[in-house]
């Protein structure tokens, strides 16, 4: 008898999770070989090297995909499926393997038109949300290197965008002037977090003016690292929101992602006189993951 085993599989990461039939985890792995570090025939290997003494145990394994493993440069390409749409597993892609033990699938992306955009892996962590709350009518926010805007209404995705806020703020802390005034050792400090907030939610036009203002407080001012840093963060999520507004400012908002970067999310949102409720990625990951192994079995997929 096989072991069904779900997989996160990120740029930077892999998680896994064999799963008993009716869905309880029987064991759970962790792996920093995620896809930006490996070339596509080096995944079947490091899949094997987290999971393999689970699927000799079994004998054979049905393993489940989401996330960058089915990007262009990933195991293999799985085409996006466009929205609007529903979210299903029955559209994942067969893997071919090496290890005959092994039917390897990959759930696919989303893609949108116009404006153009794509998204990997937060599909899945809607498709868990969805299953406890079907009848959601509003925006769902996935922060993270990429942010998501996602409008759910009736069951499905109808439009989203992404916004580059966390890779923005990478770059600029970490290669831009700013990094000589920023550490990330000092302490978080929230009251400049959320005075830069706001500078940049009621003037976005003036962020790139109000980033080197940024360099040139810590300079005249003596600013300490942790306050830079948070400013930093602060005036990149004010120009999102603001960015966004259009976006979110009329629906219910629920904010999916890891806690420490959701809660400023809310944070932000509150001060746009938004109250919106937060859930940990982690754990919707998993149960979009179950949900789509159902649906495979209910159709012999």
């Amino acid at each position: 008898m096989s072991v069904r085993i779900a997989v996160d599989w990120g740029t930077t990461a892999l998680r896994l999770w064999a799963l008993a039939p009716d869905g309880h985890v029987l064991a759970e792995r962790r792996s920093d070989k995620g896809m930006g570090g490996l070339s596509p025939d080096a995944f079947e290997p490091a899949f094997l090297d987290l999971a393999g003494d689970l699927v000799e145990a079994a004998g054979a394994a049905e393993v489940l995909i989401c996330g960058m493993a089915g990007a262009r440069s990933g195991w293999r390409e799985t085409p996006y499926a466009p929205v609007p749409c529903t979210l299903s597993g029955k559209g994942a892609a067969t893997v071919a393997t090496r290890d005959p033990r092994l039917s390897v699938r990959i759930i696919p992306g989303l893609s949108q038109a116009d404006p153009p955009d794509v998204m990997r892996g937060e599909e899945n962590q809607i498709a868990g949300f969805l299953v406890g709350r079907p009848d959601f009518d509003g925006v769902l926010c996935l922060p993270g290197t990429h942010t998501k805007w996602v409008r759910v209404t009736g069951g499905r995705i109808d439009h989203f965008r992404t916004v580059m806020t966390g890779e923005l703020f990478a770059l600029l802390s970490g290669a831009s002037v700013l990094r000589h005034s920023i550490s990330g050792d000092d302490p978080w400090q929230g009251d400049a977090f959320e005075q830069a907030l706001r500078r940049a939610m009621h003037a976005p036009e003036t962020l790139t003016a109000a980033l080197f203002a940024l360099r040139a407080e810590s300079l005249l001012a003596s600013q300490p690292p942790g306050a830079t840093r948070s400013a930093l963060s602060g005036l990149l999520i004010g120009q999102e929101l603001a960015a966004t507004a259009s976006l979110w400012s009329a629906h219910s908002v629920a904010i999916i992602g890891e806690p420490t970067l959701a809660a400023l999310y809310r944070t932000a949102l509150a001060h746009a006189g938004v109250v919106a409720e937060v859930l940990d990625g982690g754990d919707l990951v998993l149960q979009g993951l179950r949900t789509a192994f159902a649906e495979l079995e209910e159709t012999g997929v």
